[in-house]
């Protein structure tokens, strides 16, 4: 291995090797890493008149590494999150190189220690069942990309799946037989199964049944649920584009009021918000989801202001039986309002 090119062939070990070897990370996961420093050398680029082959780990400070993330936010106009996202790859790619460079261990120590921002807690976007109601009236069930497409909705929406398990998901992951299941895969090549009922089931069986017909080339059931016109699976893009049609159509709509761009995982949140409204424990949120941790899914807990009410109305008691002071008679307290603001 050569000195001056020690950055690219440790970046290259983490990225192929490492993070998909050892880790075990899923192909978006690594892409973000990926994304992450292909911007990472474009400052170096841009700002330090260093190109991406010359670039050496000693060169990396902790002063040029907050030098690149102030870059992120003045002049990419990046947020908060995606700045501290980027941040979060560099600290993981330092961690694997520290074990393999000790001689730089004091100057990686120092950008590891750089912290995240805090950034303000959004609000979870969701929509309320009547807008989910008018988005689904949008297809024209009445054509063949009509029903893949409601069907494609109603799907994401009622399994809660990410955008990335719809577009992998194949005909063997499906099972209609009772009790009805589809096996999603999810990150860290977690699977997890979760059940179809109802109208959902009755939409994909029929869905499945013409399916037979366009699954061409392949056994049908390595085939993808939901392919394009080349009938090749449908990508991320793909769906976000379809989903965003019908949005737009279903804004025409007087109920359908919506201040926030419509995604994929918007759907996702949805259902979530559905299942705590129904009174269904976060633990059971939490699997059905697939997150990691419990506390992932409290966001949902936290976001309804309307189910906060509901609880602390249910459990307010009147302790305070006695008439109520009244403030105006108290003439100290007039005289010193007045002359507050003077």
């Amino acid at each position: 291995m050569k000195k001056t090119n020690d950055f690219a062939w440790y970046l290259s070990r983490f990225l192929t090797v490492y993070l998909s070897g050892e880790r075990n990370l899923s192909t978006n996961t690594i892409a973000v890493y990926r994304d992450s420093f292909r911007l990472f050398l474009l400052f170096f680029e841009q700002k330090l008149k260093v190109t991406p082959d010359q670039v050496t780990i000693s060169q990396l400070t902790k002063e040029r590494v907050l030098d690149y993330l102030d870059w992120l936010e003045t002049e990419r106009k990046c947020t908060i999150v995606t700045r501290n996202q980027r941040l979060s790859s560099i600290h993981g790619f330092l961690k694997y190189v520290q074990k393999e460079m000790p001689e730089n261990l004091f100057e990686l120590n120092r950008i590891l220690g750089i912290s995240s921002k805090r950034a303000t807690k959004t609000i979870v976007p969701y929509l309320t069942e009547d807008e989910l109601k008018i988005l689904f009236q949008q297809p024209d069930t009445s054509t063949r990309q009509g029903k893949r497409d409601l069907i494609l909705l109603v799907l994401m929406y009622d399994s809660a799946a990410r955008v990335q398990e719809i577009a992998d998901l194949r005909v063997k992951n499906i099972r209609l037989n009772s009790p009805a299941v589809i096996a999603l895969h999810g990150k860290g090549n977690k699977i997890r199964h979760v059940p179809i009922l109802g109208r959902t089931k009755e939409l994909l069986a029929g869905y499945l049944e013409d399916h037979k017909k366009y699954a061409w080339g392949v056994a049908v059931s390595d085939a993808p649920v939901f392919f394009n016109q080349k009938h090749q699976q449908l990508s991320r893009w793909g769906i976000s584009y379809i989903l965003n049609t019908y949005v737009e159509l279903a804004k025409k709509h007087d109920g359908f009021t919506v201040g926030f761009p419509v995604t994929p995982h918007v759907l996702r949140h949805s259902k979530a918000m559905g299942m705590l409204k129904s009174g269904i424990n976060l633990i059971y949120i939490k699997d059905f989801l697939g997150h990691a941790n419990v506390v992932t899914t409290e966001v949902y807990a936290r976001a309804d202001s309307e189910m906060k009410r509901k609880a602390l109305e249910g459990s307010y008691r009147e302790l305070q039986t006695g008439e109520l002071p009244k403030w105006e008679n108290d003439t100290g307290l007039m005289h010193w309002l007045k002359v507050l603001c003077k």
